[in-house]
């Protein structure tokens, strides 16, 4: 690969990371791409999900799977649990501290890479609209 296309795919991959960081309500990848676009017309979606993955292969941002749709991204990369409303499809952060020791836990049997707690409910608005 030349140097050129090297220092492309950097900015791409920066353009990428940055508006995870901006977005703080746990984007997925046409969110992410939507928002690049605007002002970055060049990128193609397949360059944003192709960074999207690579960075959290990184440790960059956190790739958090839901239990209903697409992946989401995060900013925060510390351990952290997250709400998903299977009402209108927002994720948010959990108000609760990860249990302490919850990896160990499991045994000695057993390598945690990752833990992936997720609540599935209905969010405030969600709820009020059903009532």
């Amino acid at each position: 690969m030349n140097n050129t296309s090297n220092n492309r795919n950097t900015i791409q991959r920066q353009l990428v990371l940055e508006a995870v960081r901006r977005m703080h309500d746990h984007p997925d990848a046409d969110q992410v791409y939507t928002q690049i676009v605007k002002d970055h017309p060049h990128v193609s979606k397949a360059t944003v999900y192709r960074n999207l993955n690579l960075l959290a292969e990184q440790g960059q941002i956190k790739k958090v799977n839901t239990s209903e749709g697409a992946d989401r991204f995060d900013f925060r990369t510390d351990d952290h649990y997250h709400m998903f409303c299977r009402g209108c499809g927002k994720l948010s952060d959990a108000p609760v501290r990860p249990v302490e020791g919850l990896k160990e836990s499991v045994g000695e049997n057993f390598s945690v890479e990752k833990v992936n707690v997720e609540f599935v409910g209905l969010c405030a608005d969600c709820k009020n609209k059903k009532s």
